[in-house]
């Protein structure tokens, strides 16, 4: 028997990401689990309304997805935990720049470049919705179709009930491969 525990958001545990934009002359990060594919070519990324990195995105309408692997876990969880408005956060990731002229941490396994392309508010939050403009992955990364390998990439995930990082699984099948019904 399934217990109804009211409404509540269940779709954990989600990757763990740095967002990176330019703030003028610097680039400025934070910590986002609140991300989500909405089609094979756009992303979305959710913030808090009162976040100091929004007004940044809104400007630059540019912004990189960093995912995190357990090399970076310390790093992006600091990178959540200090606001840009109290701190320069702008050295903490060695970076470079991507194609798009968006800041991209060294360090992360893989990178997507996004333009900002539509920000959908619901109460509290903005939700930047986001093209892929470039994808950058570590070729250890790479399978032999040169397709990413999320076995060996073997991204950090977060859990919002308890607020907990986990590591990611081993394959248990192919999709689409369970051909009964049970």
């Amino acid at each position: 028997m399934k217990k109804n525990i009211g409404s509540q958001l269940a779709l954990y545990p989600t990757p763990v990401t740095v967002i990176r934009v330019m703030n003028g002359e610097k680039p400025t990060w934070t910590l986002v689990a609140h991300v989500g594919i909405i089609g094979h070519d756009h992303v979305l990324v959710s913030l808090a309304a009162p976040h100091f990195i929004n007004h940044c995105i809104k400007e630059n309408q540019k912004l990189s997805i960093n995912i995190v692997d357990e090399g970076l876990l310390a790093q992006a969880d600091y990178s959540g935990a200090v606001s840009g408005a109290k701190e320069d956060k702008g050295d903490l990731f060695s970076y470079g720049m991507g194609v798009a002229g968006t800041p991209i941490i060294e360090k992360a396994p893989l990178v997507m470049e996004c333009t900002v392309v539509d920000v959908y508010n619901t109460k509290g939050f903005e939700s930047f919705i986001c093209t892929i403009d470039n994808t950058f992955v570590e070729e250890e990364h790479l399978n032999e179709d040169g397709k990413i390998n999320y076995r060996t990439l073997k991204p950090v995930l977060f859990e919002f009930p308890t607020y907990e990082y986990l590591r990611t699984g081993d394959v248990i099948g192919k999709c689409l491969s369970f051909k009964s019904k049970e």
